[in-house]
């Protein structure tokens, strides 16, 4: 890859739900070059095309009006015209910064898919990884464990993009946990993703310090921080989100 081409694959990470939204995943949700948001039951996710009240209307138009979405910013978002904004919390953007090209106990792991999707979502929703609903599987590639049938392990893929993967929904049922579970579900991804030409990275709040020590000891760093913003109709008031 060129020196060019590098610098504007990184520049996509800048921007990493609205470069999603408008290429390798535009068909997971609506909106236009202004504004575009995930469909409800895939992310609560949006993005702007830029900052600017045509584009906050746009997003206004998106939402229905108990809806809310998450959006991320560099800055704390100041108050908008008929939205409602809370600052959720601070992300940490890591990326991957080796290849997982040693051999992986795999054997008892499994392809995750449409069948699947109902033990998926009660999964996430007894261990919160973060938002997960009845189609985040369409995402990407999921994988998980079973034990006597139920599933006690999973991790996937979120956002897509040219050059980079988003590696999400990590999440271990509490009698399985201290197991390596996590790292080798990662681990996997993460080789399939760099098989794929492209490069592993992720999202973890800054306080969940548990998280982001397993994710430096995978070889992941940090690669810069974000806001994540709570977003919704100002005559309707916004819960605040607890996880992304």
């Amino acid at each position: 890859m060129s020196s060019t081409a590098h610098r504007s694959t990184q520049a996509n990470l800048d921007r990493p739900i609205w470069t999603a939204l408008t290429t390798r995943q535009a068909h997971l949700g609506p909106g236009d070059a202004l504004a575009r948001r995930y469909h409800p039951d895939v992310a609560p996710f949006a993005a702007l095309g830029s900052d600017t009240p045509a584009a906050y209307e746009a997003l206004h138009r998106l939402l229905q009006p108990h809806e809310q979405v998450a959006l991320l910013s560099l800055e704390p978002l100041a108050g908008i015209d008929t939205l409602q904004v809370d600052h959720v919390g601070t992300l940490h953007q890591m990326v991957s910064t080796r290849d997982e090209t040693g051999s992986q106990e795999n054997l008892d792991v499994l392809r995750l898919g449409n069948a699947d999707a109902k033990e998926m979502l009660a999964l996430a929703q007894k261990t919160k990884p973060g938002p997960f609903s009845t189609r985040t599987h369409e995402m990407g590639n999921y994988i998980g464990v079973r034990d006597q049938g139920r599933l006690v392990a999973m991790a996937g893929e979120r956002l897509c993009l040219d050059g980079y993967v988003e590696i999400s929904a990590v999440c271990v049922d509490d009698d399985w946990r201290g197991k390596g579970l996590a790292g080798r579900l990662i681990n996997i991804l993460r080789k399939e993703i760099t098989q794929r030409g492209a490069t592993p990275f992720l999202h973890v709040f800054s306080h969940n310090t548990t998280a982001i020590s397993l994710y430096e000891r995978l070889g992941f760093e940090l690669r810069r921080e974000f806001v994540l913003n709570r977003i919704g109709h100002a005559d309707a008031g916004v819960n605040t989100a607890r996880h992304i």
